[in-house]
């Protein structure tokens, strides 16, 4: 693998290429040690953080599907004090930088989760808001600009560090979210998070999940979290990172394509815990088969 034309720049970090662990699905990092050379590794995307300890749901959170995965894991984390302490001290000092990913139930709480975060050891923030805003009934923040944005700016002006916020796929227009996020201050998008679904066991004539419903991942995700990347690329002028259902390099590549500046591999984790660094490979692949100098002449090259 040629790394000097898969070296990748996003919001100031420098990744040795432009593929990156999704959070969910790569721990920590440390977790993968055995597996890649974390040299090899864009980026670490955390387990999500929270300001609290949670023990996430109750019951079966995983769930098999035809080409996906469901999960209902209910964001199951030590809290951030105890990452701070415990978690940090080793992940922060790996080759590939530590993104960290956050929710919380309000703004003012991303905000205080940002600041207690701005620290060495954490590159980023991804802010995930697929999450219920606590003050507002219970909307989830992604599905209401007006609420995305205030979260957005609660975190810019808590933290040093670039801002990437990961968008729901689950609303009506995905670009309006982009724009009030984007108009809010954030430096990045990761499009996208997981697709709500469920699943039944015909048998027992219930829901296969605990909580009934879950987020849908994987390949069957693919075209649609492709189209989104699409059509977010053509709405804002800040970098994407495309996520969903990437299994190799051609996959990569097509998000790149799209209008990605990077990626993230989530469920193939799973599967192949060597898949961010065989994703990378792919790619390497693929500019040397097409002749291409480096990885950012792909970017939002796609002929259409």
């Amino acid at each position: 693998m040629k790394k000097s034309r898969l070296a990748t720049e996003l919001c100031g970090l420098h990744l040795a290429t432009p593929v990156m662990g999704a959070s969910g699905t790569f721990g920590f990092g440390v977790e993968y040690e055995d597996f890649v050379d974390m040299a090899d590794v864009g980026a670490i995307l955390s387990k999500g953080i929270t300001p609290q300890p949670r023990s996430g749901n109750a019951g079966v959170r995983i769930a098999e599907t035809p080409a996906g995965m469901l999960n209902c894991i209910g964001l199951e984390n030590p809290g951030v004090d105890v990452f701070l302490r415990d978690i940090l001290p080793t992940a922060g000092h790996l080759a590939a930088p530590l993104i960290v990913n956050i929710s919380a139930g309000t703004a003012e709480e991303y905000g205080a989760l940002a600041a207690k975060l701005d620290v060495d050891g954490v590159a980023a923030i991804e802010v995930n808001i697929s999450c219920p805003n606590v003050k507002e009934g219970g909307i989830v923040f992604g599905t209401d600009p007006r609420a995305a944005a205030r979260v957005t700016e609660q975190v810019k002006a808590h933290t040093k560090k670039p801002v990437i916020v990961k968008l729901s796929p689950n609303v009506t227009d995905i670009t309006v979210m982009a724009k009030a996020v984007e108009a809010a201050g954030a430096d990045a998008l990761t499009v996208c998070n997981t697709f709500l679904g469920m699943a039944i066991d015909i048998e027992r004539r219930t829901p296969l999940l605990g909580n009934i419903t879950g987020g849908l991942s994987g390949p069957c995700i693919q075209p649609i979290a492709l189209r989104l990347v699409y059509q977010t690329a053509q709405a804002v002028d800040i970098p994407i990172i495309g996520c969903g259902g990437i299994q190799t390099g051609d996959d990569a590549v097509a998000f790149l394509l799209a209008g990605a500046t990077a990626v993230e591999v989530g469920a193939e984790n799973f599967r192949n815990p060597r898949a961010v660094v065989d994703v990378a490979e792919g790619i390497d692949r693929y500019l040397e088969r097409h002749g291409i100098a480096h990885v950012r002449n792909l970017v939002g090259s796609l002929d259409a």
